[in-house]
């Protein structure tokens, strides 16, 4: 009986490698093709935001003009070009942020292989009320990188290229400060997006309750802001902006928390 259940440990952690291996095979592939156009991804991308006329810039030109109000959108300046100071630089940074996007364009793979994982040990009731676990996750995913990709990173570089304490010192930003400001925020606000798939799976597990989530309201607020302010430039306005829809989404994630205990309850009452 115990050499069964070692075989069994043994065969789950074989059936977990396959699954790991298959995710970085994916990201690496992605991670490939994003490198091979590494060109067309940083001119056309990343550095997007640099580019005066990045329709975010225009959005809040025209939204600020329409109440008769004047706005920095209505004139962005931005440098054209960022700064390689280390030899290595360019290529060190190519491989790596491709590695990043390789990851985000590979989301939705990589929570198929995790459903593929656990699947097995589910009911088909739940197997069968968990269907659309994928679509929502990557949904919501996706909504967050388009998020801070059109939302967060344009007021955070707009705000951090044109902060100057004096005169005498001229901002020369290099190509990793840049890319590093946009790839930590495409990946940590998709993330905090998850939050309603969170609870739902802790709630299952048992772990959370919406009477929890209700009693720590305030404690979620200061853990947010925090996380806010690790994700995203030290400025308020970026902060808050990621900030309020996550706090949405923990108010939509109690709902969910609700509706989890409610099928529960009714499935022990059948």
């Amino acid at each position: 009986m115990a050499a069964e259940k070692e075989m069994s440990f043994l065969g789950h952690l074989e059936e977990l490698r396959w699954h790991l291996v298959r995710s970085a095979i994916a990201i690496l592939v992605f991670a490939i093709v994003l490198f091979t156009f590494q060109t067309q991804v940083y001119e056309e991308f990343l550095l997007g935001h640099l580019d005066s006329n990045f329709i975010t810039y225009q959005l809040f030109c025209d939204l600020f003009t329409l109440f008769n109000m004047e706005s920095d959108f209505c004139n962005v300046e931005l440098p054209n070009t960022l700064q390689s100071i280390k030899v290595t630089q360019q290529l060190m940074n190519s491989i790596w942020t491709s590695f990043i996007l390789g990851i985000i364009l590979a989301f939705p793979y990589l929570l198929w292989e995790v459903w593929r994982f656990i699947s097995p040990g589910l009911s088909k009731d739940e197997i069968k009320k968990s269907r659309g676990f994928i679509f929502i996750a990557s949904f919501l995913f996706f909504i967050g990188v388009l998020f801070s990709y059109f939302v967060i990173a344009p007021i955070s570089i707009h705000f951090l290229y044109n902060y100057e304490i004096t005169d005498m010192i001229t901002n020369q930003f290099t190509m990793d400060s840049h890319i590093g400001l946009v790839t930590n925020m495409l990946l940590g606000v998709s993330i905090m997006f998850e939050l309603p798939v969170i609870i739902y799976f802790l709630t299952k597990i048992g772990l959370i309750t919406p009477t929890f989530l209700k009693s720590y309201r305030r404690h979620a607020l200061v853990v947010v802001l925090i996380l806010a302010a690790i994700i995203t430039p030290p400025d308020v306005a970026s902060q808050v902006v990621v900030a309020i829809p996550v706090l949405i989404l923990y108010e939509i994630s109690i709902k969910v928390s609700k509706r989890v205990l409610k099928r529960q309850e009714r499935n022990v009452n059948k």
